[in-house]
Parts: structure tokens; C-alpha cells; sequence
């Protein structure tokens, strides 16, 4: 039988030592503030520009979880008719290094 052969693996992308230790720091400072903030609403930024109104509900090491409205949430639909496929309440998980901001509100 004919084994296909094996080529190498090529690296397209490493992240610097220096630059995965700040991300790491980082992820481990917000864990541990959005834990401190668990039922409290937020309004969260993120980086690319989306903004997410909601209240935290959980948060582990890579994401935090907010509870938004549907239509915070980019629900498809005309939200002034009621529509049995969109629920009402969601729950939007975030990863954590990729917020901006976060306000108590």
C-alpha cells in the first residue's frame, strides 16, 4: 500500500515569549475582576468596536459570560414581531483577552 509521505509541519506563526507572558497576565488580571463583579451589569467594549450591554453571569480563564437582551445581541428578526425562534435572554460568551473595556453600570 502506499503511504502518503509526511512533509514537514511549517511554523506560520509563533508568538513572542515576552508577548504570550503579557497576554497570560492580562487574561489572569480580567478572570479575577470579572469574577470580583459576577451579577453586576456591564457595558463592554471590545476590540474591534462592539459594544455588549449585559450583566455577568460567569467568567472562567479564557471568557466572560453576559447575559444580554436579544437585541443587544444581533437577534435576526423585526423585533417589534414576536418571533418564537428568538429567545429573549442570551448569554454572549466573550474571550477575555479580546475586551477593551469594561463599565459597571
Amino acid at each position: 500500500m502506499n503511504q502518503p509521505l509526511l512533509q514537514p509541519q511549517q511554523t506560520l506563526y509563533q508568538a513572542d515569549p515576552a508577548l504570550s507572558k503579557h497576554v497570560k497576565d492580562v487574561q489572569d488580571k480580567l478572570y479575577h475582576l470579572c469574577h470580583e463583579h459576577v451579577t453586576r451589569p456591564v457595558r463592554v467594549q471590545m476590540m474591534n468596536g462592539q459594544v455588549h450591554e449585559g450583566v455577568i453571569v460567569q467568567v472562567d480563564e479564557g471568557h466572560l459570560y453576559l447575559h444580554v437582551s436579544s437585541t443587544s445581541a444581533r437577534a435576526f428578526g423585526n423585533p417589534w414581531v414576536p418571533n418564537p425562534w428568538v429567545q429573549p435572554n442570551v448569554i454572549l460568551p466573550l474571550v477575555l483577552y479580546n475586551l477593551l473595556v469594561i463599565s459597571l453600570l
